[in-house]
């Protein structure tokens, strides 16, 4: 193991431009992720018949596809098709309605834990079913499901790694390539790229135990 070799600066700037995309991949599908997850489920949770069904058949579905699977499509079949989508973007897409899917989830389920007698009361108030929706539903659940959203977020951060498939130029495809110029680079890479992912998930865990502590 050559870690002074490993950890050369030009080594580890190439691994921080990977990282560097991996925040921007993720960062990017997280807000994505958020709003697709949002609109899904407050559409699963009206009960809207024809619509809502059709949402939970599509959720269904996404959420019981691998991830791999879905990165590789839009990043390796559609291209085929004529459907030509950048891999930075098409990395994003892949996340985003997966993570979306699952985050929908989540959201519905928030939704639903809202207490009725609030609902009554903001209805006997004289706000129409949407307003209520709006201004006392959502923000009531928002509390509540920001915990478990976070944690979402943390296994889309790991999953980003997954874009490896496509080729994106991301932490772990260029520790690959780090690793692969010389075999002594190896476990230094890993273990920078290992310092590098739990840095940035545990300061997401802490903001999970955050929230969590003020529901309690």
């Amino acid at each position: 193991m050559d870690f002074i070799g490993a950890y050369s600066w030009p080594n580890l700037r190439y691994l921080l431009q990977g990282f560097w995309i991996t925040v921007q991949v993720a960062g990017l599908s997280i807000l994505f992720s958020f709003i697709i997850g949002t609109v899904l489920g407050t559409v699963r949770y009206t009960r809207v018949a024809f619509v809502s069904r059709t949402v939970a058949i599509l959720v269904d579905a996404i959420r019981n596809l691998p991830l791999l699977l879905i990165i590789f499509f839009i990043g390796m079949i559609l291209p085929q098709a004529g459907i030509r989508i950048p891999t930075f973007w098409a990395a994003v897409v892949g996340l985003s309605i997966f993570e979306g899917a699952m985050i929908s989830e989540i959201v519905r389920s928030g939704l639903v834990s809202v207490d009725k007698g609030q609902i009554e009361a903001a209805r006997a108030s004289g706000l129409s079913y949407m307003q209520t929706l709006r201004h006392v539903i959502l923000p009531l659940a928002l509390r509540r499901m920001s915990p478990p959203m976070v944690s979402q977020f943390i296994s889309l951060i790991k999953d980003t790694s997954l874009a490896i498939i496509i080729s994106l130029p991301e932490l772990m495809r260029n520790v690959k390539i780090l690793s692969g110029s010389s075999f002594s680079y190896v476990i230094p890479a890993l273990v920078f790229a290992s310092l590098l992912y739990f840095t940035l998930n545990y300061s997401l865990s802490l903001v999970a135990k955050r929230l969590e502590a003020r529901q309690i």
